[in-house]
């Protein structure tokens, strides 16, 4: 079956699950994992821009993903990085848009210099918007989008009556930004993991039972007809 192209998702979040579970099966070590999943990814993401998608939204760290050994954080920071680094380049040339979405204060001094140089780099492409979700964590977003308004309210620049669903939005990371039509997750697993929780109300959900490095071009178009298949209503009957 062929995609519809009358009826594509504008914009497509995916949690990337299943890197380290891949590496173990395979006797690797974690970061071997990880390096696969990158090489996915940057996969993925041409294959989106080719297929005109809009947006997608991945799931690279979050901030529970602290708790894990040092050693592999340690790994995973320099992997992204040097991802961010080399991506960037490639990314201009292929008109992908990179954002990042989350609190970059928490990270080095280096990998917020390299966020800063390849946003900047690609903020004039207008193919996909790739958004990277790095230190996020959907509650402390939501927290921070709070205290901005609370402080503005403060600064009488908006008014308590004034606050409702657009005005939230318009202060989460992903503000100007549709929310995602269709959430895709690897793995198996069967939940959100603390990811765009207000964003993907409306989404529709589906869980892929293959860990990330193996996920393919043919599995994107897959996770799109079946979301070409749903009616969505968005509460109505």
């Amino acid at each position: 079956m062929e995609l519809n192209k009358e009826n594509m998702p504008r914009h497509i979040a995916i949690i990337m699950d299943g890197n380290r579970r891949w590496a173990r099966q395979r006797g690797k070590g974690a970061s071997y994992g990880h390096k696969e999943g990158a090489k996915t990814l940057e996969k993925i993401v041409r294959y989106a821009n080719k297929i005109g998608l809009e947006y997608i939204t991945v799931y690279a760290f979050s901030t529970e993903n602290w708790k894990r050994t040092a050693d592999e954080v340690s790994a995973l920071m320099m992997l992204l990085q040097s991802y961010l680094d080399d991506y960037s380049k490639r990314a201009d040339t292929e008109n992908i848009r990179v954002k990042i979405l989350g609190d970059i204060t928490a990270l080095s001094t280096g990998m917020q210099k390299s966020i800063i140089n390849c946003m900047e780099r690609t903020k004039n492409n207008t193919g996909v918007t790739f958004n990277i979700a790095l230190n996020y964590g959907g509650r402390d977003e939501i927290v921070k989008a709070v205290k901005k308004i609370a402080k503005d309210v403060k600064e009488d620049k908006v008014k308590i009556d004034d606050i409702d669903e657009e005005l939230i939005s318009n202060n989460l990371y992903t503000a100007g930004m549709p929310d995602p039509d269709l959430l895709i997750r690897t793995s198996g697993e069967l939940r959100l993991s603390n990811f765009l929780p207000w964003q993907v109300v409306y989404s529709e959900f589906l869980f892929v039972d293959k860990n990330w490095p193996d996920f393919n071009e043919e599995d994107l178009d897959n996770a799109i007809i079946e979301y070409q298949k749903r009616t969505r209503k968005f509460g109505a009957n």
